[in-house]
C-alpha cells in the first residue's frame, strides 16, 4: 500500500504537488494520470526519497521510504529507463543492485528471463534500445520481489507485443496481491490495464475512483447516426432537438445524440423516411472522460 498524506512540493514560486492525499491499494492496478507538468513524476520521486516534500509525506506499507531496511525488497520502481551506467552489462547492473540489498544472485537470472532479456545479459546497456532499457528497468523493479511497485511510462519504446506483455504483467502482479501504480499517457492502454484511477492536475487531486465509475461520471455516452443526404440529416437532427435530445455534429455525415436509445433514433429515422448509413451506441471512453475532466488543468498545451 502507498499512502499520500497532504503531499506538497514547491520549486521556487511554483507549486508542483499541492496537498495530494490518496491511498493506492494492494490487489489493484492503479493508473496515475494527469497532463504534462501535473506532478506525477515528482510524486513518484518523492515516494522513493529522490525528492523531498515541503509538507506532508508518503508511506510505503505504513513507513517512510527512508525507514525501510531493505527498500528494494519492499518497493520496486521504474522511473527513468535510461538511468543506467552505459558501460555496464544488464546482468552486472542487476547484480550490483542485488548485492547492495542482500538479494540472492540467482534472482538476477530470474528477472532477466521474466522480461525477455536473458540472451543479452552480457550486453552493455549503452547499446540498448529504449524498449530494451524499459524491460531492464522493469527487471530492476522486480528484483527484490517487492509488494509495492511503481512504473512511470513503462510502455515507452515498446512494440505492440511488448505493450501487451506489460499490460499482462501489471495485471499478474496485482493479482498476486501487490500494490501496482502505473503512470501513462496512453489512455486506450490504461483503460485495458487499470482497475482504479488517481488523476491529478496542476498538482491537485482531481479524481480517485474505480475505472468504470470514473468514466461514467466524467463522460457522455451517445448514439452515432450517419445520414448521407444533408437534407435528411438536417430533418432528423431537427426532430431530435424538438424532442429535447441534445445533438452535436460528429465527423462528416455524422451526428451524435445524447441521452436517447438507439432504437428510438432508428424509429424516428424510419418515420421520416431517412436512409441511414450507420446507427449505433457509442460508449464512453477513458480518453474522453480524462480530457473532459482535465480540460482546465492542462498547463502545457496547444490550441486546436
Amino acid at each position: 500500500m502507498i499512502t499520500f498524506r497532504g503531499l506538497t512540493k514547491r520549486y521556487g514560486d511554483k507549486t508542483v504537488v499541492d496537498g495530494l492525499t490518496s491511498v493506492v491499494a494492494p490487489g489493484l492496478v492503479t493508473g496515475f494520470l494527469g497532463p504534462n507538468g501535473a506532478g506525477k513524476s515528482t510524486t513518484m520521486r518523492m515516494t522513493v526519497a529522490l525528492d523531498h516534500p515541503d509538507s506532508g509525506d508518503v508511506l510505503i506499507q505504513g513507513k517512510p521510504y527512508r525507514q525501510l531496511r531493505y527498500p528494494l525488497r519492499e518497493v520496486g520502481a521504474l522511473l527513468e529507463a535510461k538511468a543506467v551506467h552505459p558501460g555496464r552489462s544488464a546482468g552486472k547492473h542487476l547484480l550490483a543492485m542485488a548485492r547492495g540489498s542482500g538479494i540472492p544472485p540467482r534472482r538476477v537470472e530470474e528477472v532477466l528471463a521474466t522480461v525477455g532479456l536473458s540472451d543479452v545479459a552480457g550486453k552493455r546497456t549503452g547499446t540498448f534500445s529504449l524498449g530494451m532499457s524499459q524491460r531492464l528497468g522493469i527487471a530492476g523493479a522486480l528484483l527484490g520481489d517487492p509488494a509495492v511497485l511503481m512504473f512511470d511510462e513503462p510502455v515507452n519504446g515498446l512494440d505492440p507485443d511488448g505493450v501487451r506483455w506489460v499490460r499482462q504483467l501489471m495485471r499478474l502482479l496485482a493479482g498476486e496481491g501487490r500494490t501496482v501504480l502505473v503512470s501513462s499517457h496512453l489512455m486506450s492502454e490504461m483503460q485495458l490495464t487499470a482497475d482504479h484511477l488517481v488523476v491529478i492536475g496542476k498538482g491537485r487531486l482531481l479524481a480517485d475512483a474505480p475505472m468504470d465509475e470514473f468514466i461514467a461520471g466524467n463522460s457522455r455516452s451517445c448514439v452515432s447516426v450517419r445520414v448521407p443526404v444533408p437534407a435528411e440529416l438536417a430533418a432528423l437532427t431537427e426532430r431530435l432537438r424538438a424532442l429535447g435530445v441534445p445533438v452535436r455534429r460528429g465527423e462528416d455525415d455524422e451526428v451524435l445524440a445524447e441521452g436517447v436509445a438507439v432504437d428510438k433514433v432508428g424509429d424516428l429515422a424510419h418515420e421520416l423516411g431517412v436512409r441511414l448509413h450507420g446507427l449505433g451506441a457509442r460508449t464512453a471512453s477513458l480518453e474522453q472522460a480524462y480530457l473532459e475532466l482535465t480540460a482546465s488543468s492542462v498547463e502545457y498545451g496547444v490550441r486546436a
